[in-house]
């Protein structure tokens, strides 16, 4: 397989199910050779709710929204190419991670919806798809897997180690970059926010935090929240969107609420600071969590360390993951490691995901 550095579409779905990112990235898998076009695609409501109906047990309905998942995301490559002037010819491969459903690592379950074969059919590109699996099967947790990627985009950038990226999607995950990589799961990112917001608010988010910051932190609240074995449980360690829940915060103000489980995630961070080796000399965050004014101000306060959006460094918050899995794509079809023993728990280095060609 080539090492010359080739476009690459990356596509990822996260757990706060607001839609799909993608993204292009030229690289040879090691390397970051250039930055192409990005956007962001919202689910349709109706698609939306069908998969959250999916989230944590699958069902009946799984095959049915899996098409529509994977038809879904050949619609965001089909904009992105137009959005790039380009076509499918221009590109070697999509790197589709697919939407997980279900995460259950101590059982070796991980489960990503999305159909590669349909994809490579419906885009005529040749498509990298199951990613987790392999990992999984090799003990690993099958997550996070965005930290070669971090590693990479570090330099690229020229960053000073030690250096903490925290990814605030459904869940919140962070990687230490020093002389080495170490990588888990932190605990809940947005999705306890967001639920919380659309159970009580009919909102997807609370929109900057302003719900958050006119409330109160409810302590006893917060101490039952993190009152929680996996939070003394060290990495590797990894989590389902569902593993937490809001029962602490019932009862009290949507804005009380919604302050409450949003200081649950910053302390949530603060927890994960006593696994890594040497303490970083800054946090930068990705992912929907970053424009979060609250969450941003309160993560300042529990790291005690500068905390910065990537884009204070050049990078792109909101595609990061979608780029990711374009580079994971380029590893996987050179055979090279997706995953290490410091960021999944895997026995040893390994690769992973399955092509599968347009035809």
């Amino acid at each position: 397989m080539s090492s010359q550095p080739s476009w690459i579409i990356g596509l990822m779905s996260g757990t706060s199910l607001d839609g799909i990112d993608a993204a292009l990235l030229r690289s040879d898998g090691e390397a970051i050779a250039g930055f192409g076009p990005a956007l962001t695609q919202p689910y349709a409501p109706d698609l939306r709710e069908r998969i959250r109906a999916l989230l944590g047990k699958g069902g009946h309905e799984a095959g049915a929204v899996a098409r529509l998942v994977t038809e879904a995301h050949a619609e965001a490559v089909a904009a992105l190419l137009n959005r790039a002037g380009m076509t499918a010819k221009d590109v070697a491969w999509l790197g589709f991670h697919g939407q997980t459903i279900l995460h259950r690592p101590d059982d070796a379950r991980t489960w990503q919806i999305g159909d590669g074969a349909l994809l490579a059919r419906l885009t005529r590109i040749a498509t990298v798809a199951d990613f987790r699996s392999m990992d999984v099967a090799m003990g690993g947790q099958g997550a996070p897997l965005v930290p070669l990627y971090h590693a990479a985009l570090a330099r690229h950038a020229g960053l000073a180690p030690p250096l903490l990226v925290l990814n605030l999607g459904g869940v919140g995950n962070v990687t230490w970059i020093g002389d080495a990589l170490l990588a888990f799961d932190t605990g809940p990112g947005n999705a306890l926010i967001d639920d919380w917001m659309l159970k009580h608010a009919g909102s997807a988010h609370d929109e900057g935090g302003a719900t958050a910051a006119r409330g109160r932190v409810d302590e006893a609240a917060l101490r039952r929240l993190l009152d929680h074995p996996y939070f003394y449980a060290p990495p590797p360690k990894s989590l389902d969107r569902n593993d937490f829940s809001a029962d602490a915060v019932q009862g009290l103000s949507l804005a009380d609420g919604a302050a409450t489980l949003t200081a649950f995630t910053a302390a949530s961070v603060a927890r994960g600071l006593q696994h890594l080796p040497q303490r970083p000399v800054r946090c930068l965050v990705c992912g929907g969590g970053r424009h979060n004014a609250t969450l941003m101000r309160m993560l300042t306060q529990q790291l005690n360390m500068p905390v910065e959006a990537v884009e204070a460094v050049g990078w792109r918050g909101d595609s990061l993951e979608a780029e990711a899995f374009a580079f994971l794509a380029a590893r996987a079809v050179r055979g090279l490691s997706l995953s290490l023993p410091g960021t999944t728990g895997v026995r040893l280095a390994v690769s992973g995901g399955r092509l599968y060609q347009p035809d």
